[in-house]
């Protein structure tokens, strides 16, 4: 799969499908553009998908500086090299906080905005102890198994970590965790330090749909009622039984929705 140099960076991203109207899937924090998989397969029936990685994550290059605002112009940069039109951009926690960026300093590339379990605002102060605790270990030892335990809480529901149907996909995604290198700790930081951008909802006019697990312990689904009532017409939906990761946990009724809202748009 190609690479493509960005805002001084090169970015791994995939690319399927042939469809007129084109999705940028963005991932949340600690994944890659793997997250999306059972999005890119489905929709790519339809559209051109494109998945990336944010810098330090995946497959692209590990080069700082990691603050959000940085990682938003790379991800402006990317729409700007690979589309010749605006594109649905769709953003997963760190994702969102990209998506928002963009669609609130760039409208002129974002035709619609799909934002899943994320926030406009900074980190909750009473997360940042146990968030700065986690990252110093994987600064040391890297994630290691009480780690990536305590990481998949925060990740998942509690019910859909709970029933043994998945236990096949709790392993796989334990395993993509545990694989980051010490190195996402640079990311880790640019995250959880973020600056809010409540002031920039106001800004953003393209349509807009907001998901969020009804289990979400990482963005409450507050945030995503925060988002709403901050976007002039923006569509919320609660999806039962998925957290932090409904794309993951709950991915035909994403894809469907997700579906639906493009079919709305095009």
């Amino acid at each position: 799969m190609p690479t493509i140099e960005v805002n001084g960076i090169k970015l791994f991203y995939q690319e399927k499908g042939t469809g007129r109207e084109t999705i940028v899937f963005s991932h949340g924090l600690l994944w890659s553009h793997w997250m999306f998989q059972a999005q890119i397969d489905f929709l790519s029936r339809d559209y051109r998908v494109i998945a990336y990685d944010h810098r330090g994550q995946g497959q692209s290059e590990v080069k700082g500086p990691f603050d959000m605002d940085t990682v938003a112009e790379d991800a402006a940069a990317l729409i700007q090299k690979l589309c010749n039109g605006p594109v649905h951009f769709a953003g997963l926690s760190m994702g969102g906080f990209v998506g928002i960026r963009i669609a609130a300093r760039y409208p002129q590339l974002v035709k619609s905005l799909i934002l899943l379990e994320t926030s406009a605002n900074p980190e909750p102060v009473e997360n940042l102890p146990k968030y700065k605790t986690l990252n110093g270990i994987v600064k040391w030892l890297g994630i290691i198994p009480p780690v990536a335990n305590k990481v998949m809480h925060i990740m998942f529901a509690e019910s859909w970590l709970s029933d043994p149907a998945n236990s096949s996909q709790m392993k796989f995604w334990k395993k993509e965790l545990s694989s980051n290198k010490k190195s996402i700790t640079g990311p880790v930081e640019g995250v959880i330090f973020r600056k809010g951008v409540e002031d920039e909802l106001s800004k953003i006019s393209c349509p807009t749909l907001i998901l969020v697990g009804d289990e979400d312990v990482a963005t409450k689904p507050e945030k995503a009622k925060y988002i709403q009532m901050g976007i002039a017409g923006a569509k919320l939906h609660i999806i039962a039984g998925a957290g932090h990761s409904s794309c993951i946990e709950k991915p035909e009724l994403v894809n469907q929705l997700i579906s639906e809202w493009l079919a709305s748009k095009s």
